[in-house]
């Protein structure tokens, strides 16, 4: 018996470093929990998401409980031990992030964790390192080059419609893949959907028309990235904003240290403070500064239900996890019964691409 329980447990130790292994280094599932990535990705996809096309990153925080991302379950309270931590490295990779990558990173304004337990996003990773990133009444520019949202990618529509007219038939809606979500807006004559599912939306009797809903320039929204009044940035029009790159060196304003001060201080480690007009870095007087990691501009398909880069900024190299690569499995909550599996969805491959 003693033997039995010997192998037993020696079989569940190995089970337990086999399958670390394999999360920190090869592959790890993830789930879609919110409607920002809709219709590309959906709320219920459950993702295999690749650690080996970016270069598996080594743990920051080796003392922690197996298998948990923050909080141990039950009991509650933090699955890891701060009092031994170590540096950012990562091993090599098939390739570096590329434009239009769906990319899971940590969450990057969490400074009460560390960085590898901070929360789990995905997004399309929309501007890479060296990248000029402008948006022009809701449409991205990457380099002056326009990057349309694809056919699947959602953003908000004004509809204008008859008086008195309501959505009786639900299951229309419901085959066209419009949700409850998407239609919460429609108390103010909005709904979020793709350019197709508008198109549906326009031959329907009683509507007499559907338009993009676009935030016009120069009207602030403070929430928005990096909450400067003078740039007057907005959800729809916004930048034009460099993303840092490894190596490039930026003169310092004072417009732009708004942009970046997190960037130098947060991310890069150093003490920046401003005095008489001059700027000073770990106390020394500069003009310039010289990025010492790459950044990346990260933003939902479901362009205006998207918690992403508008709001918060940039995501640094050390904050990437890895690349979506297939969906194995969808789940419907709204669904019945058998209708609660999204048969189509599964094993479907992320492409790279935004179609």
């Amino acid at each position: 018996n003693f033997n039995k329980t010997l192998f037993f447990l020696d079989a569940i130790v190995f089970a337990v470093i086999a399958a670390t292994i394999i999360r920190t280094f090869f592959i790890e599932a993830f789930t879609i929990p919110t409607p920002s990535m809709e219709e590309k990705l959906m709320v219920g996809d459950f993702l295999f998401v690749s650690k080996l096309n970016y270069g598996p990153r080594t743990p920051m925080t080796p003392l922690s409980f197996p298998f948990v991302h923050q909080e141990l379950p039950i009991i509650g309270g933090k699955s890891y031990s701060e009092a031994w931590t170590l540096p950012y490295y990562r091993l090599p990779g098939f390739s570096s992030v590329k434009n239009n990558d769906c990319v899971v990173f940590n969450y990057p304004m969490e400074d009460d964790r560390p960085v590898d337990k901070m929360t789990h996003y995905i997004k399309r990773c929309v501007a890479i390192a060296g990248d000029t990133l402008e948006i022009n009444d809701g449409l991205v520019h990457i380099n002056r080059k326009a990057v349309p949202l694809s056919d699947n990618g959602q953003t908000l529509y004004a509809v204008s419609a008859e008086q008195g007219f309501t959505f009786n038939n639900v299951e229309e809606l419901t085959e066209m893949g419009i949700t409850e979500d998407d239609l919460r807006y429609f108390k103010q004559n909005m709904i979020m959907m793709t350019e197709t599912q508008a198109k549906k939306i326009r031959r329907m009797p009683g509507i007499i028309s559907v338009d993009k809903y676009i935030t016009p320039k120069n009207q602030w929204m403070p929430e928005i990235f990096p909450g400067d009044e003078m740039l007057k940035w907005n959800l729809d029009n916004f930048g034009p904003l460099y993303i840092p790159k490894k190596g490039a060196t930026i003169p310092l304003t004072a417009t732009n240290l708004k942009i970046y001060n997190r960037a130098i201080t947060k991310y890069e480690g150093n003490k920046l403070e401003e005095r008489d007009g001059k700027i000073f870095i770990n106390d020394k007087e500069t003009t310039t500064y010289t990025f010492k990691m790459d950044y990346y501009f990260m933003m939902g398909d479901n362009r205006n239900n998207s918690l992403d880069s508008r709001f918060w900024g940039f995501v640094p190299e050390d904050h990437i996890v890895g690349k979506a690569v297939f969906i194995w499995m969808s789940w419907d909550t709204n669904g019945s019964f058998l209708n609660k599996i999204r048969w189509k969805r599964m094993f479907n491959i992320i492409h790279w691409n935004q179609n």
